[in-house]
């Protein structure tokens, strides 16, 4: 599982650290690709595995379903840390997820994610209010759920 708030600057050759506490989970390599939010997304091989698989089960006559699996699949790439700890980072992902000084990686469950600080800001700044609705609406008013 992969958890907590971390943040590093990306260098000109769009490397960047990857905390010390996950890189022996991401393993000896792993995959980076577009996420969601203007972020990227890093998933282990294993769990990048359990997605195709997911993938795999949607109805390729659905233009919805192609126009994800082929933007998803067409951003990602296999990358390793080298010995300074690093990622790289490809030019169309930096770009993307507007990666040019400090970035924020987080860990989210099964996947760690990567921000540029300002959408990291923007997006706290969208949901901290609406966090306590999410919840109530996520777990059907449960008071117990979390």
């Amino acid at each position: 599982m992969f958890m907590g708030e971390y943040h590093h600057n990306i260098d000109d050759k769009n490397r960047l650290v990857i905390p010390s506490n996950y890189r022996s989970s991401l393993g000896e390599s792993f995959v980076i690709t577009r996420g969601i939010e203007k972020c990227l997304y890093i998933y282990t091989n294993k769990e990048w595995q359990n997605i195709v698989n997911k993938l795999n089960t949607l109805p390729f006559t659905k233009k919805d379903a192609r126009t994800f699996i082929r933007t998803f699949f067409s951003a990602a790439a296999s990358s390793t840390i080298d010995r300074q700890g690093r990622i790289s980072i490809s030019e169309n992902q930096a770009s993307y997820a507007n990666l040019t000084k400090e970035c924020v990686i987080i860990g989210v469950n099964d996947r760690l994610e990567i921000w540029s600080k300002e959408n990291w800001d923007k997006f706290n700044a969208e949901y901290s209010e609406d966090l306590e609705n999410i919840a109530e609406d996520l777990f059907n008013g449960e008071s117990n759920a979390l």
